[in-house]
């Protein structure tokens, strides 16, 4: 999914809740779902990688993901793992 589909995907999640056609539960779960498919579908040198905690970041490797999600949560030394 390239960013604009991303873009586009999230303004009717958006719209739908607006219009009260969904809850907000409903309109975060399509807001969050659409992120993680942009993220593990990302193009080019950079893969996603899953920390233990559950963060989620892209990195062209996985010593680069340990090294950014030291940086974004202050975890000594977290464990990563591919999303693919």
């Amino acid at each position: 999914m390239d960013r604009i589909a991303a873009l586009r995907r999230i303004e009717t999640a958006l719209a739908e809740f607006e219009a009260g056609a969904v809850d907000l539960e409903a309109c975060e779960r399509e807001v969050r779902a659409t992120v993680r498919t942009f993220a593990t579908e990302f193009d080019g040198d950079l893969a996603a990688y899953r920390a233990d905690d559950g963060t989620v970041v892209l990195a062209d490797s996985e010593r680069a993901a340990r090294d950014r999600v030291r940086e974004l949560t202050g975890a000594e030394a977290p464990t990563v793992e591919r999303v693919d």
